[in-house]
């Protein structure tokens, strides 16, 4: 199941106006992203989206508090956070492509290698 569709605020909007055409659908990605999430402060939301302590540094940077909302962020504020998720990468979602594996880590229901060594032996 998804997450429902928040709409953007008015600051959102102006900056996904500003971008370039190649970069609106990588915008929705995040703006979706920082919207929907379950907090609306943003330090939580930062930890989820951007890898490491990038989210820490881009509030500091920005002078935010991690307390600050979602919806308290101008459009140069969204620019500059979609400027550093695009320089700092995306954090693994475990999806396509993921080193990961789905299912048990062992079929025989011991940890990998812990298997009894057989009596007849």
């Amino acid at each position: 199941m998804s997450r429902p569709l928040h709409p953007r605020t008015p600051a959102a909007d102006a900056a996904r106006d500003a971008l370039p055409a190649a970069e609106i659908a990588d915008f929705d990605r995040l703006a979706h992203a920082v919207l929907s999430a379950p907090s609306s402060a943003l330090g939580p939301v930062l930890r989820a989206q951007l890898p490491g302590g990038a989210g820490v540094r881009w509030l500091a940077s920005a002078g935010l508090s991690p307390t600050t909302r979602v919806g308290a962020l101008a459009a140069e504020q969204w620019l500059s956070l979609f400027r550093c998720w695009q320089a700092t990468g995306r954090v693994p979602s475990g999806g396509p492509g993921s080193t990961r594996g789905g299912g048990r880590p062992s079929t025989h229901g011991h940890a990998p290698g812990a298997q009894a060594i057989p009596r007849w032996q």
